[in-house]
C-alpha cells in the first residue's frame, strides 16, 4: 500500500510527506498562497510526467539507446461540470534517433505507466471524515 500524509501549514499551503521525503503544495499569490510550491493539479501532472519518464528511460536503457537528456512535458486543460483536468498530453523529447519499431516500443512502455493506467481506469475513491467529536468516541 502507498501512503502520503498531508498537513495544513497555514493559508492555502500544505506539507506532503511520503517516506522520508517532503513536498510543499501551495497556490499562487493571487489565489491566497505564497507561491512556494506546486498546486495540486501541477503535482498531478508532475506525477504523470515523472512516471512516463521512468518507463521511457527503462525502455531506452533495455534497448541500449541514449537516455541522457530525456525530457518530458505534460499538459492538461481545465474542464468544468465537474471541475477536473482533461485532455492530457505527454510529450517526450528523446535524445536518441528512434526507428519506427522503437517509437512503438516506447509508446507501449509509457502506456504501462502506473499513473497513466490509473487515469485511464478511474479508481474507487473512499472518503472518511474524522472530527474532534469522532475522536472522543
Amino acid at each position: 500500500m502507498l501512503e502520503v500524509s498531508v498537513a495544513h501549514l497555514g493559508a492555502v499551503q500544505f506539507e506532503i510527506k511520503a517516506r522520508e521525503h517532503t513536498v510543499i503544495c501551495d497556490q499562487p499569490e493571487e489565489k491566497g498562497g505564497f507561491n512556494e510550491g506546486m498546486t495540486p493539479p501541477e503535482l498531478m501532472l508532475a506525477s504523470l510526467g515523472s512516471c512516463a519518464g521512468f518507463y521511457a528511460v527503462d525502455y531506452l536503457m533495455r534497448q541500449k539507446l541514449a537516455v541522457s537528456g530525456l525530457k518530458v512535458k505534460v499538459t492538461a486543460e481545465k474542464a468544468k461540470n465537474p471541475a477536473r483536468l482533461d485532455s492530457f498530453k505527454i510529450e517526450l523529447d528523446v535524445p536518441a534517433e528512434l526507428s519506427e519499431e522503437h517509437v512503438k516500443g516506447m509508446e507501449g512502455a509509457v502506456h504501462r505507466c502506473l499513473i497513466h493506467n490509473t487515469l485511464m481506469h478511474p479508481p474507487l475513491i473512499a472518503l472518511e471524515i474524522k472530527t474532534a467529536a469522532t475522536a472522543k468516541s
